[in-house]
């Protein structure tokens, strides 16, 4: 399984990793996974997060 740090996401979906973090502590967006002191986000989860955007709700429950 691949996993990316706060700054790949950031560059995957072009905003900033402050925007990425903000995500994550309001826990909305893809969920990320502490180990150590970093936190990662499992590919998989990405994908899990981009279908429910597509699918026309995003994580705040607002349609498209």
């Amino acid at each position: 399984m691949r996993y990316l740090t706060t700054a790949e996401v950031a560059e995957r979906y072009r905003t900033a990793e402050s925007t990425v973090r903000y995500w994550r502590h309001i826990q909305k967006g893809p969920r990320g996974i502490k180990i150590g002191k970093r936190v990662l986000y499992p590919e998989a989860e990405l994908l899990r997060y981009e279908r429910t955007l597509i699918e026309g709700q995003d994580e705040w429950g607002l349609a498209s």
